[in-house]
């Protein structure tokens, strides 16, 4: 993938620099930036209950490391490598729980439960989620959930805004059908008219239930 131009990343260089000397303020101006983004990439890779504990140890790993950052104006698709690798690290580390629940029979540990509450929406639609492709899920919940626009989720990602709208949009198709197909909908109480949830309440349930 290419780098978009990223004017909302126009001053990371500075707090970049600024951080590797040291200044602890110009590496939380960097965290304020970009948490958002990677706890987004970790959520749609690891368990939720893991997440909030990963993000402080992305951090705490890249800034150390901000000296072999060859170029400053790249530190966002930078940190998102970092994430990324870091969820692999977590599966790595844990293959003897993931062994174990992978020995159960694959519709009780991938799908959720039939007629679940309405409490559970978030969660039994995260599901879902994460079961579409890398590149989906990952644009899907920097949008749904850390609630990133399209342009910012190309800025901070180093995505081309192109490629955003084209994993937004086949993501989202994917989403639908999955929904259909495990009749979802079904599972979704009805509000006090009767009606299901649109697809506007499954994203602001999916919002909620990752609010820090």
């Amino acid at each position: 993938m290419t780098t978009a131009p990223a004017p909302e990343t126009t001053g990371d260089s500075s707090l970049v620099l600024a951080a590797r000397e040291g200044d602890r303020a110009a590496f939380g101006g960097l965290y304020a930036r970009y948490a958002r983004m990677v706890h987004g990439i970790l959520l749609a890779r690891v368990p939720a209950n893991d997440v909030d504990d990963l993000v402080q140890d992305v951090f705490l790993r890249a800034l150390p490391r901000l000296c072999d950052l060859r170029d400053v104006a790249r530190f966002g698709p930078w940190l998102a490598a970092i994430t990324r690798n870091r969820a692999n690290d977590y599966y790595r580390q844990t293959q003897a729980v993931a062994a174990v629940t992978e020995s159960l029979p694959e519709d009780e540990a991938e799908l959720p439960a039939p007629n679940t509450a309405p409490d559970q929406e978030a969660t039994v639609i995260l599901t879902f989620v994460r079961s579409l492709p890398d590149a989906y899920r990952e644009t899907l919940i920097l949008r749904l959930v850390e609630g990133m626009t399209g342009p910012e989720i190309a800025a901070r990602t180093g995505m081309t805004p192109g490629s955003v709208r084209v994993n937004l949009h086949r993501g989202m198709q994917q989403l639908r059908e999955k929904l259909s197909q495990a009749s979802l909908g079904g599972a979704i109480q009805p509000d006090s008219r009767g009606r299901r949830n649109s697809a506007a309440q499954d994203k602001s349930a999916l919002h909620r239930r990752n609010e820090p």
